[in-house]
Parts: C-alpha cells; sequence; structure tokens
C-alpha cells in the first residue's frame, strides 16, 4: 500500500480480543468509522479526481488510472445517501477486489488498520438491512469505537451481477 497506515492517535488501538483476529483497513465518511478487511485491499492512494463516464451510475465518480489499471471510482458518500462534498486533502481511494474487478472507493479519510477478533464483530440489527445499511455486513468494537464492517461485493454492486 502506497499510504503510510497508522492509527489517527498514533499509538495502536487497544484490543481486548482472545483470537489475534483479521486485520482491517480503517477509514472515515464523514462521522462514520468503516472498515473492509486488508485481504480484500489492494491499495490506497491519495485522490486527485477521476474522469468521468457518462451514463455511470450516480454513485460512480468516474475512472481512474492506478498503476497501469483503469479502476472505477464509487463516491461512498454518494452510495450511502449522504450529500457529496468536494474531496479534501486527507481524502483516500481504497482500491479493493472482489472476482478479479478491482474498484476504488472514495473515503473522506483513510490512515489505519487494526486487528479485529471475531468476538469483537456482532451482526448488524434488523433495522439496518435497508438503505445504506445493506452495505453492512457488522458491527465491530475496538475499544470505544463502533466500526461498521463492509460487504465490499454489495458496495461495488456485484451482488446485483453474480
Amino acid at each position: 500500500m502506497s499510504d503510510a497506515l497508522v492509527p489517527s492517535s498514533g499509538r495502536p488501538a487497544p484490543l481486548v480480543a482472545k483470537d489475534a483476529g483479521e486485520l482491517h483497513v480503517l477509514f472515515r465518511v464523514g462521522d462514520v468509522a468503516l472498515a473492509l478487511p486488508a485481504s480484500v485491499v489492494l491499495q490506497m492512494e491519495s485522490f486527485s479526481g477521476a474522469t468521468a463516464v457518462p451514463g455511470a451510475p450516480p454513485f460512480v465518480l468516474g475512472i481512474v488510472q492506478l498503476r497501469g489499471r483503469v479502476v472505477p471510482v464509487v463516491d461512498l458518500r454518494v452510495r450511502f445517501g449522504l450529500a457529496p462534498v468536494p474531496p479534501t486533502q486527507d481524502a483516500r481511494v481504497v482500491v479493493g477486489e472482489h472476482g478479479g474487478r478491482a474498484v476504488a472507493l472514495l473515503a473522506d479519510s483513510a490512515r489505519e488498520v487494526a486487528r479485529i477478533a471475531s468476538e469483537a464483530v456482532e451482526p448488524p440489527p434488523p433495522v439496518l438491512a435497508g438503505g445504506a445499511g445493506r452495505f453492512v455486513s457488522g458491527i465491530a468494537h475496538i475499544g470505544e469505537r463502533t466500526v461498521l464492517l463492509l460487504d465490499f461485493a454489495k458496495v461495488i454492486g456485484e451482488d446485483l451481477h453474480g
């Protein structure tokens, strides 16, 4: 990954867990902490803009070229039904892969990795089944923080095609 991944506090996130847990990439959209398994993430990059693609779904910001590969960019704010905002210097694209297809997720910031133990994760409540909640596969508790675990396939729309 090209961006340095460090905890936002400057020290490791405290985890109270019996197992070592799975490594996750943590990022933010607005005030919400989100995570993807590191096994899904190919790289992270600063975001400097995307080339618009006519006729693309509203949540697809456009395409970028990363390391010789053309990758669509999903604006997570729009995907989650939030108002879009201009990207800041902290904006990152978190590039993941599903079924051999790479897709970049535009996040407001992303600079942390953490191990999340299975006992720290619970299923999302049924009320989250609709709206943006349909993208949540679990809810993790890391110290005092609550982190939403994303289902990458659903976020990128693969659940509609496969």
